[in-house]
């Protein structure tokens, strides 16, 4: 059993963390980022090829510094080239959707095209095994365990205690009402998706700790932000993290109990379940 629960945590973590920056774009600019998931493929990738003997050989510190710096200038990118155009415009939750969705076929067969498809391995952060509670425990899952939460924590201290965090949560709430404050809201887009593909790239650091890293490991990991956001609520940024480990907890005892091909479909149960009894999930509110 409690080894099921570490599980279920592990993944609730990892998931808390991708899902918390797709809710951050869909708040702030109201479109989903279909590229959220290269975006944690990349971060992973980068922190290999920095820190990894066959790559730079710096070291993982340098690489995971590396790779956050990288995903910060990505993030903008990304923002410049798949989504400013469109923004104001008529169907631009439509055209998002097309351009994230080409920009991360591109960048998948980008890093395909220069790292090949062989599988690639991160060193773990932190090795070996810890006892908790009489339950064995892979130090690098106890660092996820922890360090997600934190991560969250300071993300919800900065978007409720700072003034460019204020900021940001103005934009999402009226953004002709904050242009009239003074705020700058493309300021605002570009530094939500620097954040957002920053949490991504942690999740991928983490992932890629724990098991192989490939140019599609976002893939997976995508699909189930879109289900923890739509469980948790849209826009909701604690309705995402409680979603998250619910997601992550129940995840890992259907793969117990009734085995990990029906999985999916237990997931996708509870969700329409849950949107039957609130249609803007647990924690939405009507718009």
């Amino acid at each position: 059993m409690s080894a099921i629960i570490v599980s279920g945590l592990v993944s609730g973590a990892l998931y808390a963390l991708v899902a918390s920056g797709l809710s951050l774009v869909w708040g702030s600019l109201g479109v989903f980022n279909f590229a959220h998931g290269v975006l944690l493929m990349a971060g992973a990738y980068v922190a290999w090829w920095v820190s990894a003997p066959d790559g730079l050989g710096l070291g993982l510190p340098v690489g995971i510094l590396a790779s956050l710096t990288f995903l910060i200038v990505a993030g903008a990118i990304f923002y410049f080239l798949l989504v400013r155009p469109w923004v104001g415009k008529a169907n631009a939750e439509l055209a998002v959707i097309m351009t994230t969705i080409a920009g991360s076929i591109f960048m998948q067969n980008l890093v395909l095209e220069v790292f090949g498809g062989r599988f690639k391995t991160i060193d773990q952060l932190v090795e070996g095994t810890v006892t908790v509670a009489g339950t064995p425990i892979q130090a690098q899952n106890l660092l996820t365990i922890i360090l997600a939460p934190l991560l969250l924590v300071g993300l919800w201290l900065f978007l409720t205690r700072n003034r460019t965090g204020l900021a940001i949560r103005a934009v999402a709430q009226n953004q002709d009402a904050a242009q009239l404050f003074g705020i700058s809201v493309q300021r605002v887009y570009i530094l939500t998706f620097a954040m957002s593909a920053v949490l991504a790239g942690v999740a991928g650091i983490l992932l890629g700790g724990l098991f192989n890293i490939s140019p599609d490991m976002g893939t997976d990991p995508l699909l189930r932000a879109f289900v923890v956001v739509v469980f948790g609520g849209l826009g909701s940024l604690p309705g995402t993290i409680l979603g998250a480990y619910a997601i992550g907890l129940i995840e890992a005892f259907a793969s117990y109990y009734i085995g990990i091909y029906w999985t999916p479909v237990v997931l996708f149960a509870v969700l329409i379940a849950v949107l039957v009894v609130r249609p803007t999930g647990l924690m939405g509110r009507p718009a």
